[in-house]
């Protein structure tokens, strides 16, 4: 025998020797399929997850039954995909898909197949999906099935697609998007004949729907590596999804204050950050309006006047574009407004009082994140000074919400209904005087007493303030 014959027999010794704990339900719909004569397997994401020691979110299933076959053998049932072969099968409150084997047809919109063919082949299934390491199969009896290599990359650490890269990405344009994203997932590089794909076939993207570009650029952002964005950037991604990225990377920073480009700072300060939706968004998005911004002035050193609100701005009308819930879209626009907030080391108890009103008491916590990521995204010009700063303010911040001192309207001691009992107009006059006594109260806590504030010649002030 020769060598490469000993390393072929390791290596399906080492497959035989994989296991997969299956869920009891997911057992249980095997069991019924193959009681009933019929192949089935656990397939394509909850194989690779299982094998990598991962919790798998979901556990799909592939068969050679019909669709309508499955449907006679479980007493729930919903037709999921049914004219693509897929049907859901519930048990209790859990739904688990069960898809017949099946060949692809012609794709005419780049994500969709007009017509799907099924078919008795477990392997045709398998050369249909996307990439090596979800084209895997498995049931108890036989053991994992890999008839692509998918083991063989898992341990190279490799994203590499089943079969011509230039075809799978030809049928379903939103895989350049998953590959990037596995990548991120995994700290997996891309095999390169399918980075050549990806480059050839970037601009397809601009047929798939801007939520599902959405959902796979998030799972990249939020994943342990965000920084493969540059991988998405150097492949062509971003310049169809997020050309306002493309820009940021192409933007140096000559300042003593930074080391990298725009776009860099961006990547690095998403990797400094939490795993969290809206301060991940938020990094990604912070110094978008830099680019629209520059100056340079007589010694050749940049400046970004102004580029706080422009990338406010900016990020309204891309998350807008990307179909972005409101909630996450408002909260992401607030973060990135108030990135650049002076806080410095003359700042007060009552500056920070002024901050949170001004923020919000739901954001401001992470501003102090943002704010704090931003920082070690830059140079270490001042460095010591800035994280003794961020530290100072962080105290203040602690000691603010241990005091319980007055943040916002709510905590106010006084009310609408005390005001117009003292003579107070509801509308203009009633939230004027509110609002300024709010104002009082941020810089001088201590004088959030109705004593103090229902004073006639407070009252009187607080009135005259009124506009």
């Amino acid at each position: 025998m020769n060598e490469n014959e000993q390393r072929d027999t390791a290596q399906e010794n080492s497959i035989k020797d994989i296991k997969i704990e299956i869920p009891q339900k997911a057992e249980q719909i095997l069991d019924t399929l193959h009681q009933a004569g019929y192949e089935a397997y656990v397939v394509g994401g909850c194989v690779r997850d299982s094998i990598l020691g991962r919790t798998p979110g979901d556990w799909d299933i592939t068969t050679d039954a019909k669709p309508q076959e499955v449907k006679k053998l479980f007493r729930r049932t919903i037709d999921t995909g049914i004219e693509h072969g897929t049907v859901t099968v519930m048990l209790g409150r859990d739904g688990y898909e069960v898809t017949t084997y099946r060949i692809d047809g012609e794709y005419a919109d780049s994500r969709h197949p007009k017509d799907v063919t099924f078919t008795a082949s477990l392997r045709e299934d398998l050369r249909r999906r996307d990439f090596t390491i979800n084209a895997m199969a498995y049931n108890q009896e036989e053991g994992l099935i890999d008839a692509f290599d998918g083991i063989k990359d898992i341990r190279r650490r490799l994203i590499r697609c089943v079969g011509d890269p230039m075809e799978r990405f030809g049928e379903d344009a939103l895989r350049i998007m998953r590959a990037i994203r596995f990548s991120a997932q995994l700290d997996y590089a891309v095999e390169e004949q399918t980075q050549q794909a990806i480059r050839a076939l970037a601009p397809t993207l601009s047929r798939i729907s801007a939520e599902r570009v959405q959902t796979e650029l998030v799972k990249m952002l939020c994943s342990d590596h965000p920084g493969r964005l540059r991988d998405a950037y150097e492949m062509g991604i971003t310049g169809v999804v997020l050309p306002e990225f493309d820009r940021c990377m192409q933007t140096p920073q000559n300042h003593p204050h930074h080391i990298y480009s725009v776009g860099e700072h961006i990547i690095v300060s998403m990797e400094n950050i939490r795993a969290d939706r809206v301060l991940r968004l938020t990094m990604l998005f912070h110094d978008v309006g830099k680019p629209l911004t520059v100056s340079e002035d007589e010694k050749g050193i940049h400046h970004f006047y102004g580029h706080a609100a422009k990338s406010a701005e900016l990020t309204h009308e891309i998350m807008q574009r990307l179909k972005f819930d409101r909630e996450t879209m408002t909260r992401v626009c607030n973060l990135v407004r108030y990135h650049d907030l002076y806080i410095g080391q003359d700042s007060t108890p009552a500056d920070v009082r002024m901050a949170v009103y001004e923020v919000g008491e739901k954001d401001f916590p992470l501003l102090l994140e943002v704010k704090r990521a931003d920082m070690l995204a830059q140079s270490m010009y001042q460095r010591d000074s800035k994280e003794a700063v961020l530290a100072q303010v962080q105290r203040m911040y602690e000691d603010i919400l241990k005091a319980g001192e007055c943040l916002s309207l709510k905590q106010l001691s006084v009310r609408g209904q005390d005001l117009i009992a003292a003579g107070i107009s509801p509308g203009k006059e009633l939230g004027g005087v509110l609002h300024a006594m709010l104002m009082e109260v941020l810089r001088h806590p201590e004088r959030n007493t109705q004593e103090y504030l229902m004073e006639p010649s407070h009252l009187k002030k607080y009135r005259a303030r009124v506009v």
